[in-house]
């Protein structure tokens, strides 16, 4: 470890104050509240209401677990629904499908039908092109020195992840416990802990990196020698080179089951097992340029690439062959595509035109076209350490078949950069220094 590359964030002096505040603060949590009065509340929610509120803590989940209230909620609307089986008698997992099926479908038909507002704050001092968002927490960054984590709902700063030295950020993505970037020629890694260090490897670890990807425990990083890069974090080595284009690799996707595929500016893309170190496969594409994007679906086994010419198209891996459908959804660059992980029904893209995209998983259709109103309102001002920022809302608008995109002014369709894709919700960065979360109401 270079000792030079270890930082500690600054800490605030401890004060018999401080800890007074901090134990009003634990008084007012919802945590405090006594399992009756949980019950009280949960009574009044609906089913979609519910796996939300189970999902905030292991003690709410706990109660309505034991309370079986998304049981009587279910059977409820079973027996309201004609098309429905008059059966009370079901499994906890029969339970859990039938309430993701229908978090997935109300999911979908948000981001098809329903109103939206985009709420927009300037999130750093120059252009932010990149996001990655888990859980309700987006970290975004590229541009400037430093990282920045933020809450989807409340839109304030939890946390920050500076640059160890003047090396570029390249890309980027984090988990519970860490945040991992590429940065120059090497790899850092921050620890989401109070006792901030950063590690970074060795200078010159590969070729110019152009992509990365991370899952615990490697980070993957695509060169432009058209070669993978294969980084451990434990050993804090680089594990495998795996040869997949002849050109320079351009973006990444992981697989469940140890699986790459990697995508190429020569418009392939190609296949590789990482437990065997050999490309498995080359898939044919019909692309004349360059693949800038990439998604897989774990539910449906099928990987979604997004050209610079604007097409998007779209693989089964189980029949790697067989291309199911290509479509040009856009006038020119695609530059980001998202969708929830259990979602087999919708694919969010973003591209040079500033549209924002709904696309059929299954067709390839274009299902909604999305841009932001002209106007702006002011919610409110947040003071974060780094300075006051205003949190704006702009309405949603959504385009016919037949609008002439082109005649619409930039400012209302900025470039879409990079997004990612929440329940009911996107996030997008777009080369400037506003972060915008597109928030679609049921």
């Amino acid at each position: 470890m270079d000792p030079s590359a270890t930082t500690s964030s600054p800490r605030q002096p401890f004060t018999a104050g401080t800890a007074t505040a901090k134990k009003k603060k634990k008084k007012t949590t919802a945590e405090a509240l006594s399992h009756d009065v949980l019950c009280i509340i949960f009574s009044f929610l609906d089913l979609f209401q519910l796996i939300r509120c189970s999902a905030v803590s292991t003690s709410w989940r706990k109660a309505i677990n034991k309370l079986k209230l998304n049981q009587t909620e279910y059977v409820k609307q079973r027996h309201n629904d004609p098309n429905g089986l008059q059966d009370a008698s079901f499994s906890q997992r029969s339970l859990s499908e039938q309430a993701e099926q229908l978090a997935m479908e109300r999911h979908a038909l948000a981001l098809q039908r329903a109103p939206a507002s985009v709420i927009q704050w300037k999130g750093h001092s120059v252009g932010v092109n990149q996001c990655r968002m888990k859980m309700g927490k987006v970290l975004t960054g590229v541009g400037d020195k430093v990282m920045r984590l933020w809450s989807a709902e409340s839109c304030k700063c939890l946390d920050e992840y500076f640059l160890v030295d003047k090396a570029p950020l390249i890309d980027f993505d984090f988990d519970e416990g860490k945040v991992v970037g590429l940065v120059g020629t090497r790899i850092c890694i921050w620890n989401r802990t109070e006792t901030r260090n950063v590690f970074s490897s060795r200078e010159n670890l590969f070729t110019k990196g152009l992509c990365m990807r991370y899952v615990d425990p490697e980070a993957v990083i695509g060169c432009e020698d058209g070669k993978v890069r294969v980084f451990d974090l434990y050993s804090r080595k680089c594990s495998q080179i795996i040869k997949m284009h002849e050109g320079p690799v351009t973006c990444l996707a992981f697989t469940d089951d140890q699986l790459l595929v990697s995508g190429s500016s020569l418009g392939t893309l190609s296949l590789s097992d990482l437990s065997s170190d050999q490309r498995v496969v080359l898939l044919g594409s019909t692309f004349s340029a360059g693949i800038k994007t990439l998604c897989f679906n774990p539910s449906s086994y099928m990987v979604f690439a997004g050209s610079t010419a604007g097409n998007v198209s779209c693989w089964d891996l189980r029949k790697t062959n067989r291309t199911l459908w290509e479509t040009r959804v856009s006038p020119n660059v695609v530059y980001s595509m998202h969708h929830l992980r259990n979602d087999t029904s919708t694919l969010v893209v973003g591209g040079i035109d500033g549209v924002l995209r709904i696309v059929d998983q299954v067709t390839g259709e274009v299902i909604s076209r999305c841009i932001m109103d002209d106007s702006s309102t002011v919610l409110h001002c947040s003071t974060e350490r780094f300075g006051t920022v205003q949190i704006e809302s702009r309405k949603l608008k959504r385009l016919s078949e037949d609008d002439r995109i082109d005649l619409m002014p930039r400012a209302s369709r900025p470039q879409i950069t990079c997004l990612a894709v929440g329940m009911e919700k996107v996030v997008t960065t777009h080369n400037d220094k506003y972060i915008r979360v597109w928030k679609f109401r049921k």
